[in-house]
């Protein structure tokens, strides 16, 4: 059985990329965003997830 699935995995990319959008990480060379609206979008719908994912958390844990 292998240490680290495929879910591991896509889990780790996506913590990863959430937290480069909410603090506005860019590599060099790549266009500016961070203040745009576009990012705020952005910022918005991932916290929207954030809280949706903890209030089915919040859920499974307090029917169990």
């Amino acid at each position: 059985m292998p240490i680290m699935g495929w879910l591991t995995w896509l889990v780790l990319a996506v913590i990863i990329t959430g937290f480069a959008a909410v603090t506005g990480i860019k590599a060099k060379g790549t266009r500016h965003v961070a203040r745009t609206h576009l990012m705020g979008i952005a910022r918005l719908s991932l916290w929207a997830i954030v809280i949706v994912f903890a209030y089915l958390a919040f859920r499974a844990y307090s029917a169990g």
